[in-house]
């Protein structure tokens, strides 16, 4: 089946502006979706304790991988289709077309009154613990893989190809197209050389300067 992407250029109008209010004034300094944010966080880390402590409540492996898949999958729903859309106003989805083309949409309302309508406090711990906790769980996978932990592994693995996914997703809802987010990456990669280059130069020009200043002194 063949796939597309799709970036919309202009504000989807599924993001409701209801739901995403601009901020009043000294309403910067707190949260203005505390309930969703609480989720946000909630659903992962109860995946990631659940994990580390389900031995203390039950031995059996069946029961404790039931409840940290239904966790992930909760989260998983959560962060794609409410906190991400609300937290950071990006969200990603995909449909089938009547031809059987897949298509993934990735939008972004970054229009003129995108700062003053998200709230900062809340896309930070929206984009914290969407970055740390993959990899909590890519430490997981290398502890499982080289504790020859299978069952646990197969765990691990599924969290880590849930919690990439949403990853992935916004981090393509917020820079764009692959080129896009290539060519930032290039840009940044050619400013540091540069700024490298630069300072050897200075470098090495200042211990040229010294090393004639002695040359000078020992001919005196």
């Amino acid at each position: 089946m063949a796939s597309a992407s799709v970036f919309p250029r202009e504000e989807a109008a599924l993001f409701d502006e209801a739901e995403l209010n601009p901020q009043e004034d000294g309403a910067i300094n707190r949260l203005t979706h505390p309930y969703v944010a609480f989720f946000h966080v909630f659903f992962r880390s109860a995946a990631i304790a659940t994990y580390l402590f389900c031995g203390w409540f039950s031995d059996s492996f069946v029961t404790s991988f039931v409840f940290v898949v239904l966790l992930l999958s909760a989260d998983f729903w959560t962060v794609k289709n409410i906190t991400g859309r609300l937290l950071a106003g990006l969200r990603w989805w995909n449909y089938v077309d009547d031809d059987g083309v897949s298509h993934w949409v990735f939008e972004s309302k970054k229009g003129e009154n995108y700062s003053a309508v998200l709230n900062p406090h809340e896309t930070r711990i929206f984009w914290m613990a969407l970055a740390i906790c993959p990899v909590v769980w890519a430490f997981f996978f290398v502890v499982a893989l080289f504790g020859l932990k299978l069952k646990w592994l197969l765990l691990v693995f599924i969290a880590l190809v849930l919690n990439g996914a949403n990853l992935y997703g916004f981090v393509k809802c917020n820079f764009g197209t692959g080129a896009k987010l290539g060519t930032t990456t290039s840009n940044f990669l050619k400013n540091e050389m540069l700024k490298n280059a630069v300072n050897i130069m200075k470098s090495s020009s200042s211990s040229s300067s010294q090393h004639a200043g002695m040359n000078r002194s020992n001919v005196v």
